[in-house]
């Protein structure tokens, strides 16, 4: 078994930089799939669960090249729809909790998909119903087979429609979305997530060709149209890593700078420090934290 061991009593210095946000990454590589056209996606974070999903869409026919350290480009151009219901995909499958997110892309293209029961971190109970009741609203039809653990959604024709969702679910948001883009007219999703991640989904959708309003809402509005097409785009840094190195430095009172932040979209991260009396300072798209003696919570 791996282990670490930590030396405590030390002060940190220096300059950290995020790596891009894994949330987001999970969709939009699986945003890939709406459309035929190359699509390149920047500041690609080289963790398992991106790497799997990456694999994964090759294993589906995806052509991917990489383009440099952090940049991918995606050409859906040929997909092979028989994989799908290979052994193989039913194990990989299984073993990513992102890979539910395909099944929209797929279904809103080719009006079928397939995927086994999710797997990834065992954090507790992690709904499906959000994802299929939306599928369900937009015309489609869902099986579950209980031998082999298996999902199967399939529609003749998607129509948009008024969807309320019974949780604020960040996954089926993403997947309902991609339905809703290739879906015949108006579709509208209220109690919609509207985290950063989403937000950079909507936007990456739109600049496809997709019409989607009230983003960083939690009430969205999506025009269907028939096709998408080529774009770049660029993920957001983890601010996940970001709190936990703004952490790091409190809990070692060392003074470090956290790089390239995208401060607009950090939200409540630092004036949750700051109520624990953590100055933290903006530096263009930077945050600087200095050494502390000791916090006071305000």
């Amino acid at each position: 078994m791996a282990s670490f061991e930590i030396k405590g009593g030390e002060h940190l210095k220096g300059n950290l930089v995020p790596q891009g946000a894994k949330n987001e990454a999970l969709q939009v590589i699986c945003a890939v799939l709406l459309s035929p056209e190359i699509i390149i996606i920047k500041n690609v974070p080289s963790i398992i669960d991106v790497n799997l999903l990456i694999n994964l869409l090759k294993f589906l026919g995806v052509k991917v090249k990489k383009l440099g350290e952090k940049t991918y480009s995606f050409q859906a151009d040929e997909i092979n729809s028989e994989y799908l219901l290979s052994d193989e995909f039913r194990e990989k499958g299984g073993k990513l909790r992102g890979s539910v997110m395909i099944v929209g892309a797929l279904l809103a293209r080719f009006k079928k998909a397939c995927i086994p029961q999710p797997g990834g971190d065992k954090i507790g109970r992690r709904r499906l119903d959000t994802h299929f009741h939306g599928f369900k609203k937009l015309g489609a039809n869902y099986y579950f087979d209980k031998k082999k653990n298996f999902y199967t959604v399939e529609a003749k024709n998607l129509k948009g429609n008024y969807i309320l969702l019974e949780e604020a679910s960040v996954t089926g948001t993403a997947n309902i979305l991609m339905v809703a883009v290739l879906s015949h007219g108006k579709t509208q999703i209220y109690n919609a997530a509207c985290e950063p991640y989403i937000q950079q989904l909507c936007k990456m959708l739109n600049k496809m060709g997709a019409k989607i309003s009230g983003i960083a809402s939690n009430f969205l509005t999506i025009i269907g149209v028939k096709s998408l097409h080529s774009c770049e785009h660029r993920l957001l840094p983890d601010m996940i890593e970001i709190g936990s190195f703004i952490g790091l430095s409190v809990m070692t009172r060392s003074e470090i700078t956290i790089k390239n932040v995208s401060y607009k979209d950090l939200g409540i991260i630092p004036n949750a420090f700051s109520k624990i009396g953590v100055f933290i300072e903006k530096r263009g798209d930077d945050i600087f934290i200095p050494k502390h003696e000791n916090y006071k919570i305000n």
